[in-house]
């Protein structure tokens, strides 16, 4: 199973817009962080559009092991669970309490074009709130990415 003690991540990714590029040492940041927190991780890939070339199951195992993932990448076939979420970009965050509660949703941080000009680490600061019991501070921010590629 993917949840852990603490909760669980899930992110909607890809391998090839731009701002999950840019996002991509955050991403594997805050994954690992995640799982020290003991907060399970699962990435999503829901671009059914794209899913013959660059966001096909075999480019979505180079890619993974290229970063060098050490959670769960996997397609959401039909982007069913994009749709069940109400899931629109990648990168896009959601995450879970023990109870699989939706405690945050959102953005990994509010700078998605510039890591050293991150002023807000939300969805860090979610999972430090969450996992000492606290209200969660912030508990929706805006996605910055490329939409889904659903299948029209």
């Amino acid at each position: 199973a993917a949840k852990k003690e603490n909760g669980l991540l899930v992110m909607f990714s890809c391998n090839t817009c731009p701002y999950v590029v840019k996002y991509q040492q955050r991403t594997k940041d805050i994954a690992v962080y995640a799982q020290k927190m003991n907060v399970g991780v699962v990435v999503l890939n829901s671009n059914e559009a794209q899913r013959a070339d660059d966001d096909s199951y075999e480019s979505m195992k180079k890619y993974a092991k290229t970063q060098n993932y050490k959670w769960f990448y996997a397609v959401d076939e039909n982007n069913m669970i994009a749709d069940a979420f109400g899931a629109n970009r990648t990168p896009e965050c959601f995450l879970f309490d023990k109870n699989l509660k939706l405690v945050y949703h959102g953005a990994i941080d509010d700078n998605a074009n510039d890591a050293a000009k991150v002023g807000r680490m939300h969805l860090q600061i979610a999972i430090d709130e969450m996992k000492s019991g606290k209200e969660i501070s912030t508990k929706t921010s805006k996605s910055i990415g490329c939409t889904i590629k659903r299948k029209a």
